[in-house]
């Protein structure tokens, strides 16, 4: 298509290639609908108007046509699925860019996992939008697989396709002025540069707003949001698997602040994508809760395209890209169709194109512990009362308490009575041998144990159990497997989900990883625990960067102070 041909297509003097007449066009512009035909030109939408002289014409009888959706946050890795199966999963349910700093990945990997997920994602029909990754490691309370210094994000910063510096986790290092952490903004200047504050407010926040974060995806609160809002920032609201903030955010959208808000998931499972959607299932549940069906798809399409500036991307105008989506009604959201670049991709919740056949060996030998036995596992008490990390039903933060333990000759025990339960964090990429003990309550085990390589952010192993043995089995197999997820009782294995890539992904297909999660969620309910989501849950539980409590190879961290706790 060349530019000449696409102006001719607009005026109507050469016929589009595709028209999709006789629709209802979703303005995100104006929040109207227009009773329209859309004329496309190779990738690009000549226009929106009165367009008959086509290759080809699709009546759409008065269906809704709106701008294809855009993920403005995400970590793919979250899914568990390869880079392909993640594809097929989401553009059927509309999304055709998303956002992602592949955080996760590069923990483990650096900038050979970067590399894969991109060489796998060039052969999809889905834009994959990289923010170099700022923080890996995300802290030094842990260790990571990877280190990647201000010269390498310099480098990423160069890459095609990557439009900004990710989220900038080590809040405490901007505000306290780390001279790695403020060479990694300074590189990024010109770009869009993400933000992740926790619980920041007053000075501290203005401090970090200061060095040039333009948004955050991590307030809990109204209060929180609106401050943040107020100091500038765009507010991407969350509706993950386990972090679920539509419902306390949602009242900040108004006609007055909407352009500074976007609808994000940042984590989701393989089993809600299978289940529920991607961001379309956000939007949805944003209408559900009463906000305007387009103010919502706004929301999830020309906000995040204005706010990272992807120009020519998130609506349909002429001279944007022809991403887009046909749906019965804008109120249920059900996609019937979806277009990538004019190209027709996903129809009735099927992906119409095959997956790349991609794969790096080096990648799937990742888990290399080193050796201990299961007398490693014990915690010495040192006195009657022992910290716990107490995890909040739907979210990520947590919080610190003081509680009696209970001991059996100066060794703390799991207190399944008071749902007080071991949890461990083994290093796997060094063989340090550095083992994490900690407590934490709000698992409900009755017994057995669950255990992950999925931990962010550095993906060491996490275990919850109620007994040492069962903790050791789980780790056991995690390391046979070389990464996964597995619940274990005793000396027995009950079920598992591999997750060879990385240590974070698996190499099956999207419903067979599915059916083996939803197992996973099965036996642990049937250990005891009443969480919604305990395997994500889990997988926060080493995440240092978050309140107010948390486990690593390292030991226990205040989050608050940003430091180790001496036991």
């Amino acid at each position: 298509m060349t530019l000449s041909r696409l102006i001719s297509v607009a005026k109507g003097e050469l016929p589009a290639d595709i028209i999709l007449a006789n629709a209802r066009v979703l303005n995100v512009f104006t929040g109207e609908v227009e009773s329209a035909s859309v004329a496309i030109c190779g990738d690009r939408i000549a226009g929106v108007g009165d367009y008959t002289k086509a290759g080809e014409v699709v009546d759409l009888d008065g269906r809704y046509i709106a701008p294809g959706l855009i993920n403005g946050h995400t970590h793919l890795e979250s899914s568990m699925l390869d880079v392909g199966q993640y594809g097929q999963a989401v553009v059927p349910r509309g999304t055709v860019a998303i956002v992602t700093d592949l955080h996760e990945i590069a923990n483990v990997c650096g900038l050979d996992g970067i590399r894969y997920v991109l060489n796998q994602a060039r052969r999809l029909p889905m834009e994959l939008f990289l923010m170099a990754p700022p923080c890996v490691p995300a802290t030094h309370l842990e260790t990571s697989g990877a280190n990647l210094g201000p010269d390498d994000i310099r480098r990423v910063l160069r890459w095609r396709g990557c439009i900004g510096l990710g989220e900038v986790m080590n809040f405490a290092g901007v505000i306290n002025g780390d001279s790695q952490m403020l060479a990694k903004i300074k590189a990024a200047r010109g770009k869009v540069v993400d933000g992740h504050a926790p619980g920041l407010g007053g000075k501290e926040l203005t401090a970090y707003l200061a060095a040039g974060i333009g948004s955050d995806h991590e307030s809990v609160s109204l209060a929180e949001a609106r401050e943040k809002l107020r100091q500038g920032m765009y507010i991407m609201i969350r509706e993950g698997s386990s972090e679920k903030n539509l419902d306390a955010l949602l009242p900040l959208v108004t006609d007055k602040t909407y352009k500074r808000c976007m609808l994000v998931v940042d984590d989701r499972s393989a089993v809600d994508l299978f289940n529920d959607g991607d961001i379309d299932a956000v939007v949805r549940k944003a209408i559900r809760r009463g906000l305007d069906p387009v103010r919502a798809i706004q929301l999830a399409t020309i906000n995040p395209a204005e706010y990272f500036r992807l120009d020519g991307w998130g609506a349909i105008a002429p001279g944007y890209i022809a991403n887009l989506i046909v749906i019965d009604d804008p109120s249920t959201l059900q996609i019937d169709e979806v277009f990538y670049r004019g190209r027709l991709v996903a129809r009735g919740g099927k992906p119409l194109f095959s997956l790349p056949e991609v794969r790096d060996e080096k990648l799937c030998h990742t888990v290399n512990i080193k050796p201990y036995t299961v007398e490693s596992l014990r915690l010495v008490a040192s006195g009657e009362r022992g910290l716990v990390i107490e995890v909040i039903p739907n979210q990520i933060v947590t919080r610190r308490r003081l509680e009696r333990v209970k001991t059996s000759a100066g060794v703390i025990l799991s207190d399944t009575e008071r749902d007080i339960l071991k949890l461990v964090v083994v290093e796997r990429h060094r063989m340090t041998g550095n083992i994490g003990l900690g407590l934490v309550k709000g698992f409900g085990l009755r017994r057995g144990a669950m255990a992950s390589s999925v931990a962010h952010d550095s993906h060491n192993i996490v275990a919850v159990g109620a007994s040492d043995e069962a903790i050791f089995t789980a780790i056991r197999e995690i390391e046979r497997l070389q990464g996964g997820l597995v619940a274990a009782d005793g000396n027995k294995v009950l079920a598992s989900l591999a997750l060879p890539i990385c240590g974070l992904l698996s190499d099956e297909p999207l419903a067979v990883v599915t059916a083996k999660l939803e197992q996973l969620q099965g036996i642990a309910k049937e250990l005891g625990t009443t969480l919604p989501s305990p395997w994500a849950t889990l997988s926060f539980m080493a995440l240092p960067v978050i309140p107010e409590l948390r486990l690593t190879d390292l030991g226990m961290v205040d989050v608050n102070q940003f430091s180790l706790i001496e036991r």
